[in-house]
């Protein structure tokens, strides 16, 4: 494991891992909870995130113009990639996608740097059912973005990236919910 790889997951270990009798946001219950927010949202996190992310575009062979997907999660998570990527002398810009479309202005559904045409990697903190992301990639559709992948921070191995992949959209995941808790997932 990279020295960033360490610090990352001693850092999600550290910051956003909690084991108990959790609730998720699809109804289901968990013995664990990832509220990668409190990592992705750290100075430390952002800067190996960013790196880590930009690895890992590299290793699939994805060269997006954007990142993004559904807010609030993958927000950090593209801002960090686009910052890396900027950084590097390499030009990958940040999206995001609302959770319901504006009802004023434009009355824009996504925000940023998303132009019909573009390719796109959409990101996750996150995967659980593959749900977040496969809203994020309904709207980059709708404004003709062009989706190649899709990049996670963390796969909680509960059929998310095997439903994204039977819908023909590659995932790669920086983590398993299995490397984090040093035990498999049931």
């Amino acid at each position: 494991m990279t020295q960033d790889r360490e610090d990352l997951v001693n850092l999600l270990r550290e910051r956003s891992l909690r084991e108990g009798d959790f609730v998720l946001s699809s109804g289901v219950r968990s013995s664990y909870y990832i509220d990668a927010r409190l990592t992705t949202m750290s100075g430390r996190g952002q800067v190996l995130i960013g790196r880590l992310g930009m690895d890992l575009l590299d290793e699939a062979g994805w060269a997006p113009a954007v990142v993004g997907g559904l807010t609030l999660g993958a927000d950090p998570v593209a801002c960090a990639i686009a910052h890396a990527a900027a950084l590097a002398g390499r030009p990958i810009d940040a999206f995001t996608v609302r959770k319901e479309r504006k009802g004023h202005g434009a009355g824009r559904l996504v925000e940023g740097n998303l132009l019909g045409g573009m390719t796109v990697v959409v990101v996750e903190d996150t995967v659980t059912s593959g749900a977040s992301a496969s809203r994020a990639i309904e709207a980059v559709e709708e404004v003709q973005g062009r989706v190649i992948g899709v990049l996670a921070l963390v796969d909680r191995e509960e059929g998310g990236k095997e439903r994204l992949e039977r819908d023909g959209y590659p995932v790669r995941a920086l983590f398993t919910a299995s490397e984090l808790l040093g035990r498999r997932v049931l």
